[in-house]
């Protein structure tokens, strides 16, 4: 039984990844098998670390009130592109909100952005300053050289509550908030926390937005160090979840942004609907060996708290949307939580990976793989999973497919879990 007092509909969804800016182009990308993948080769890198997930071609500062408008210039990419996205959820929410309080808005952001992390911005410097040659420095050089090559706002666009500031400000959100950073799951908790804030009364609409970019040098370093990423043999296709020759996950970038109201206000206002929130799980699995290894069934827990809450039997189920990292132990585990849950054979619930089609967007991603799967309910499809072929044999009657499948139900499961086993899950019904 939920706790909360009020129902909670999405009418409002934002999407920027690498298949495009807006829901939309998002959609067309996936209902035509297309991944935003791509080859952006450098020097010096791995042939494996020249495929990315790289946003082409988005706009989130149009139209700032020029009292705002100094205050982008704080904003780092991944920030931006969660502007983007919340701009157009609130725009396609078509919400009027004059009629409430800035204290009644709440606002929740899931930031997992590493822009700033390392310090290659000061690159152009420290070689002016060393010569080229690295092994000694001209520090009068170094500091005439930084006044005209380091941007003096670098401090400022590392912080990770930047968007957070901006926002409630751009959209007087002021009442229940919080920014976000952590493992994979914060989008999940971002928007879990936004819900709560409605059924609970503490708030009548909630923005809830997910942003982050993992593009940059030092994270790219950091997981080719954890040894989770994909080596691409395969190119932009090799992003494969749960297939048995899955070698891991190919990093992205992105923003995704869902409006929240109160099914009561919605409904006075005449909003369409385009999905209603059921329910929530977390949990927190440890593996048997204390360390930071994938535990034996990840996600089981928070998808059974989910279920409960939503009132959910695994019939009404069109689809569960694992966090497909790509990784052996890590989708393994997965699995085995649904098959816990759910069963398996000819009449277990279809399961569909959508990283594939964008690569990981960090903290973007638990919000936009909820938004592609309240357009695959609007659109009676379950997803392909991009670049799957085969499963081991311990999975080979699970209902995973290379190609879409007919949506039969009104509900989905959306799961998302993180190092160290935390685990997060949203059930979502159509309208």
């Amino acid at each position: 039984m939920s706790s909360s007092r009020r129902e909670v509909v999405i009418t409002g969804m934002g999407l920027v990844t690498p298949l495009g800016a807006g829901v939309e182009q998002n959609w067309e990308g996936v209902e035509s098998l297309k991944t935003g993948i791509s080859s952006y080769p450098r020097d010096g890198y791995p042939a494996f670390l020249q495929y990315l997930g790289r946003v082409r071609e988005f706009e989130a500062d149009k139209d700032i009130p020029p009292k705002l408008f100094g205050q982008v210039k704080f904003l780092n990419r991944g920030s931006l592109l969660g502007l983007a996205a919340a701009r157009e959820a609130l725009k396609q929410a078509g919400a009027e909100m004059g009629d409430i309080p800035p204290f009644r808005r709440a606002l929740y952001i899931a930031s997992g952005d590493m822009t700033k992390v390392g310090y290659d911005f000061m690159y152009p410097a420290v070689k002016d300053g060393s010569h080229g040659k690295w092994r000694e420095m001209d520090f009068e050089k170094l500091n005439t050289s930084c006044l005209g090559k380091v941007d003096p706002f670098f401090l400022l666009e590392s912080i990770l509550n930047n968007l957070f500031s901006f926002l409630s400000a751009f959209s007087e959100f002021m009442g229940p908030n919080t920014c976000l950073a952590s493992h994979s799951p914060c989008g999940g908790n971002a928007l879990e926390l936004a819900s709560r804030s409605i059924g609970l009364g503490q708030a009548d609409v909630a923005l809830a937005v997910g942003c982050g970019s993992w593009l940059t040098d030092i994270p790219l370093y950091e997981m080719q160090g954890l040894g989770v990423l994909s080596q691409c043999r395969n190119g932009q296709y090799s992003y494969r979840p749960f297939d048995k020759k899955r070698d891991g996950f190919i990093l992205g970038e992105g923003g995704a942004a869902l409006f929240l109201e109160a099914a009561e206000r919605a409904a006075q206002r005449k909003a369409a609907v385009l999905g209603r929130i059921r329910g929530f799980g977390n949990s927190e699995e440890f593996s048997t060996d204390l360390t930071l290894s994938v535990p034996l069934k990840v996600s089981a827990m928070s998808m059974r708290q989910a279920v409960e809450e939503a009132g959910c039997d695994p019939a009404d189920l069109s689809f569960v949307s694992p966090h497909g990292s790509g990784s052996k132990k890590g989708d393994a585990s997965e699995l085995r939580s649904i098959i816990e849950v759910f069963g398996e054979g000819e009449g277990s619930v279809p399961i569909c990976g959508l990283k594939s089609y964008t690569g990981h967007l960090a903290a973007a991603s638990d919000i936009a793989e909820v938004i592609l799967g309240v357009k695959a309910l609007r659109h009676h499809l379950v997803p392909a999973t991009l670049n799957f072929q085969e499963s081991e044999d311990e999975f080979r009657h699970l209902r995973i497919s290379g190609s879409h499948q007919r949506a039969e139900k009104d509900c989905f499961l959306s799961v998302s879990y993180g190092i160290g086993g935390q685990s997060s899950c949203i059930m979502v019904q159509g309208p």
